[in-house]
């Protein structure tokens, strides 16, 4: 536990029952948009004598019927999928943990992004592992970089990547380089997991195939949730692996804790079958879209020039990048929290190895555009008033 760090997102938390804050901290969807009156008919048909066997155990792979249909909707998006190559979690957050669980042991190493996602960094902790970083650019996962780093220090045995809108970058994996991390994979006995949670929430560009679909040796654990298009709350995801694979990580799903809630799988199989999902992820597409254009437009009329952020195409986050020596948590705790009232998360836990602190992400999801601008101005002016004795450089929409 001593190589467990806190979780910077966590200690937002604590300023949680400030009614004047305005929190661009968590990953957060817009609880506005959850379809409520269709997960309460769902709920109210469930919950009654006749349909008992919502409340009972059930299989720990997670309901056939669920199974089937993530499948379908996988295939459909190009990612051909079978209901036994599914096993159903508790968030996806859940598949990050059995994954490691079953392939590292200490000092084993896990390449990942630089920067990467917090809760991978925080569930791959316990197991004791060795890093190996690949830089990100706005085409993703530096493949060159990758290559640079499996000669350098061969025998990896996981690599842990966000190619959809990066958690926290924003950025997404271009199809070249998802061509050539499978070759690279294939090349060095890699194992990747695929983590895609936002992979839905496109606002713009062409859809890109999934790694697992360009898998050849099945050797892509694909990863999904129904968190960003549902409800968090459900507590609904899941993984898609192969063979050997897939049947150890059910039997580690036993052991942590039998199965996923019957209830909640129970719901998403009948929301899934009485409701246009499609219909409801185009409604968030487009909500979520303008608040996207709404921060961004924010940020380059409130922030100082120098102030770097990317333009995502899709998913919940954009990512700051502040000069050279200025620090975003004690910028945070002594300025951002305190007078501004705004909170983000700091940069420096999202990386593996060395970390950066002229970082920070800041989601737009989970707020309205009032609270966008109004969060993105009190900020900026803070800003402008800590960097005015710098030089003001050309704005760049770059990662560093």
């Amino acid at each position: 536990m001593s190589s467990v760090r806190p979780s910077a997102i966590r200690d937002l938390l604590k300023h949680g029952d400030d009614s004047e804050l305005i929190s661009f901290g968590g990953g957060y969807p817009d609880q506005a948009l959850f379809p409520f009156d269709e997960l309460r008919a769902v709920y109210s048909e469930l919950l009654c004598r006749e349909h008992g066997s919502v409340l009972q155990y059930t299989a720990s792979d997670g309901l056939v019927r669920l199974r089937e249909q993530v499948a379908d909707r996988m295939s459909a998006d190009g990612t051909p999928a079978d209901a036994d190559e599914i096993l159903i979690l508790n968030g996806g957050q859940q598949g990050i943990e059995l994954v490691a669980k079953l392939l590292i042991d200490p000092g084993d190493t896990i390449i990942v992004e630089d920067p990467t996602f917090v809760g991978a960094l925080i569930a791959f902790a316990p197991f004791e592992p060795s890093y190996a970083t690949v830089r990100l650019d706005d085409h993703g996962m530096d493949t060159d970089h990758l290559a640079a780093v499996l000669k350098a220090g061969p025998g990896a045995k996981l690599l842990y990547t966000v190619p959809d809108f990066h958690n926290p970058t924003g950025v997404s994996m271009s199809l070249e380089r998802r061509r050539r991390l499978i070759e690279l994979a294939n090349e060095h006995n890699l194992i990747i997991l695929e983590d895609t949670p936002y992979r839905e929430l496109r606002y713009e560009g062409p859809r890109l195939p999934t790694l697992r679909s360009l898998d050849t040796q099945g050797r892509v654990i694909h990863l999904n949730s129904f968190s960003k298009i549902l409800a968090p709350g459900l507590r609904l995801g899941w993984l898609t692996a192969s063979g050997e694979l897939r049947e150890k990580l059910a039997l580690l799903k036993l052991a942590a804790d039998t199965q996923s809630g019957t209830l909640s799988m129970a719901a998403v199989a009948s929301y899934l079958t009485r409701f246009d999902i499609g219909a409801h992820v185009a409604g968030l597409r487009l909500a979520y879209r303008q608040k996207r254009d709404v921060m961004l437009e924010a940020i380059g009329r409130e922030f100082p020039a120098d102030i770097q952020f990317t333009r995502p195409e899709g998913g919940l986050f954009t990512w700051l990048t502040f000069p050279e020596g200025f620090d975003s948590a004690r910028f945070a705790a002594d300025t951002a929290l305190p007078k501004a009232k705004v909170a983000y998360v700091p940069g420096a836990t999202f990386f593996a190895d060395e970390q950066h602190h002229n970082h920070a992400r800041i989601n737009f999801t989970g707020v309205t555009d009032e609270q966008i601008n109004d969060g993105i101005g009190r900020l900026g002016a803070e800003l402008r008033a800590v960097l005015a004795q710098r030089p003001i450089g050309v704005r760049g929409t770059g990662l560093r």
